[in-house]
């Protein structure tokens, strides 16, 4: 028996490379087909114009462009509106939103640069900056090894623990803070920590004291101390000052100047508070001089009677019952009686009704004399009560005030100033014998 061959088909085998193209495209296929599924079921977007009527199907390229005439055409006649609302039919606008925007300033021109924000000087004379001497403890919550209780050294410097020192000169406790933690998140911690920065001690407050002070000067002042008790560690204002106009002037870490303008005298009239202003190491305080002329409005009295002017005046006492030329010292804001009281001169003897107060006026650099009638002041005649000023001059007798005139009258200079003035009267009761002589009466 003869062994036939099967006729078997035979299996084709494919490269590897087809295999996974077929697969490749079958499951692009499945995808393709869910794709197609997940997009026919969006529904269709309403009011979208058919493709016939869509602009992006025009043959744009088959146009007539050159030929056409665009210098004649009439633009200002086309109907644009019309062409807006069809528009706005496809791209309609929220009813509650304003598209239109009116700007309610006009627009600056080109190259116009906006004005800088400058600070007011009273917000500048408010925080507190650091100097050479200030105590400051830093606290940081959840890390003590960063905490310290230090003082800012003749450089302005403070040592951090592990940080090193740091210039704090000038500087704000809220600036001191910002410039910690700046250190501490960019070298040594990844999260922001939390910071305590306080004023452990104050420095001194060493200030200048300048202007229309009875002692100008240079005065160490404890810390919190304001404009008045620098006035009054100087012996208080002349008779001269302004105190509407008194100055305060600080200096920044920058070496920018600001100043600040004090109302000493309107606080006293209105029964108000002093303005709050602490000064601090460096500040100058400038008492300004009162302008010549200003007297109508300004209270002399007033100023005289308060705390913040000298406490004591000169007043000088030119008589023959006194024996020349004398002092007396009055409180600030004293009026003539007070002076007569203090002198108690003998009625009988004195020519009381001829009186002579005579003042240096620094306007005409020459002294200025008004005649005064001691017995009316007496009697209670109230314009006779002339108030006194600091260096005054009282003249008591008739023939003793004409001399003094005459003296006056030869002597053509003017003074220079108030201390030209009292040198005057003091040479006169050195140089004139005969005016105090023997000779001399009470007349």
């Amino acid at each position: 028996m003869s062994l036939l061959p099967l006729n078997r088909p035979r299996l084709k085998t494919r490269p590897l490379g087809m295999m996974v193209l077929s697969l490749s495209l079958a499951l692009y296929s499945n995808a393709g087909f869910l794709v197609s599924l997940s997009y026919s079921q969006i529904p269709p977007t309403p009011d979208i114009p058919p493709m016939e009527d869509n602009p992006g199907d025009w043959d744009w390229e088959d146009r007539d462009w050159e030929d056409r005439d665009w210098e004649d055409r009439d633009w200002e006649d086309r109907d644009w509106e019309d062409r807006v609302e069809e528009v706005d039919e496809f791209f309609p606008k929220p009813e509650d939103e304003e598209l239109i925007f009116t700007p309610t300033d006009p627009i600056p021109p080109l190259g116009d640069t906006p004005d800088s924000f400058e600070d007011t000087p009273s917000n500048q004379f408010k925080p507190y900056r650091l100097g050479i001497g200030d105590g400051l403890i830093i606290r940081v919550p959840r890390f003590p090894e960063f905490e310290t209780s230090t003082r800012v050294n003749l450089e302005g410097d403070i040592t951090v623990p592990l940080v090193g020192q740091l210039n704090v000169q000038g500087l704000t406790l809220a600036e001191v803070k910002e410039k910690v933690r700046f250190e501490l998140t960019s070298r040594f911690l990844r999260t922001d920590p939390q910071l305590i920065v306080s004023l452990q001690g104050q420095r001194s407050t060493l200030i200048t004291l300048a202007g229309e002070i009875v002692r100008p000067g240079y005065y160490g002042l404890p810390p919190g101390a304001d404009a008045v008790d620098a006035i009054l560690a100087g012996g208080g204002t002349t008779q001269q000052a302004d105190l509407r106009s008194v100055l305060v002037r600080r200096t920044l870490v920058d070496g920018t100047v600001i100043e600040q303008e004090l109302d000493l005298l309107g606080p006293l009239q209105q029964g108000e508070a002093l303005p709050d202003l602490p000064l601090q190491g460096g500040d100058a305080v400038i008492v300004t001089q009162r302008e010549i002329g200003e007297e109508g409005d300004y209270d002399t009295f007033l100023a005289a009677q308060s705390n913040v002017s000298r406490e004591l005046i000169t007043v000088r006492v030119l008589n023959y019952a006194g024996g020349g030329l004398g002092a007396l010292q009055l409180q600030n804001g004293s009026s003539f009686l007070d002076a007569m009281t203090q002198i108690a001169p003998n009625t009988d003897e004195a020519n009381l009704r001829n009186i002579a107060l005579i003042r240096f006026d620094p306007e005409q650099g020459r002294p200025v004399t008004q005649q005064i009638d001691g017995k009316s002041a007496l009697m209670g005649n109230m314009s006779q009560d002339v108030p006194l000023k600091h260096n005054d001059v009282i003249v008591v007798g008739r023939s003793l005030i004409a001399k003094v005139s005459y003296a006056l009258n030869i002597f053509t200079r003017p003074f220079r100033d108030v201390l030209g003035f009292l040198l005057f009267f003091q040479q006169l009761q050195q140089g004139a014998e005969s005016l105090f002589g023997p000779g001399g009466t009470t007349e």
